[in-house]
């Protein structure tokens, strides 16, 4: 079985919630018909990325740009991973909606990680990593910052993740693709990450867990990546049969890990060299 991701290298109009909500579902409707079975945005994409932002200028769930999506999604029988800012307690929050080919909402989840020593210090930050099923796939979201912290793939992992797809919208990014090649290996899992074009952004990606042939020789796992300027659609196609068969024999992951030695993990005591301002 194969899953095929459609990815969306593109720039939001700033807070254009007609035009972008109409982008989506234009781009969900192209998608569909390369027989993509989900489309991802960069992060934010509904709303546009442009802080700060106050929770009375953020997205309800059940606001009519969200039900449009929705409708689309079943029209053309595909997913989406919808990105905006909703509303939180006081605070907006950076989400992304998870919806299926029905139209159905199966994961809101938002951005545990945000960039408290930036401008997302006016947000309020989401609380748990979340997973869904998706077509009998199992489906993680980490945004953006999120994926700078090796435990936000790690504990999706854990939560029976097989996929993890990345709304992002960050510069400077060849340290960061990187990491999420390295976040694909170390937990054997799948990951596509989308990210608006611009100098110094872009370079869209997939990763495959799989980091060595049958014969034991390793392998690049790239599925693709984009350049920094191109606009549109990209694809990446998971094998999920070679990705399933992959996870139940090879070593990485949740296989041989001594958790008794993680507790340091958990101690959310901060020392020097890494006090900053605002923690």
């Amino acid at each position: 079985m194969v899953f095929k991701v459609a990815i969306l290298q593109i720039n939001a109009v700033k807070k254009n919630l007609v035009k972008n909500t109409q982008t989506v579902i234009c781009m969900m409707q192209e998608a569909a018909k390369l027989n993509a079975d989900i489309l991802l945005l960069p992060e934010c994409f509904i709303t546009s990325y442009t802080l700060p932002i106050t929770n009375k200028e953020a997205l309800a769930d059940n606001d009519p740009s969200i039900a449009a999506i929705c409708n689309a999604a079943k029209s053309f029988r595909i997913g989406v991973v919808a990105t905006a800012f909703t509303k939180g307690d006081g605070k907006p929050q950076n989400s992304a909606f998870v919806i299926d080919k029905n139209g159905e909402i199966l994961m809101k989840y938002s951005k545990v990680h945000t960039c408290d020593f930036s401008a997302e210090r006016c947000l309020q930050s989401g609380t748990e990593f979340k997973t869904c099923s998706f077509d009998g796939i199992k489906l993680g979201v980490m945004i953006c910052y999120d994926r700078e912290y090796p435990e936000s793939a790690r504990i999706l992992m854990l939560k029976g993740a097989e996929l993890i797809l990345v709304p992002n919208d960050c510069d400077t990014m060849k340290p960061r693709l990187q990491a999420l090649s390295t976040r694909a290996y170390e937990n054997m899992v799948g990951i596509a990450m989308a990210n608006p074009n611009r100098e110094n952004a872009g370079c869209s990606c997939a990763f495959s867990p799989i980091c060595w042939d049958a014969h034991g020789k390793s392998i690049d796992n790239t599925l693709f990546m984009a350049d920094e300027l191109s606009e549109g659609l990209f694809f990446a196609d998971f094998n999920m049969d070679e990705i399933r068969r992959y996870r139940k024999e090879e070593m990485m992951g949740n296989t041989f890990r001594k958790v008794n030695a993680y507790q340091k993990l958990i101690d959310n005591e901060i020392r020097f060299p890494f006090i900053r301002d605002g923690q």
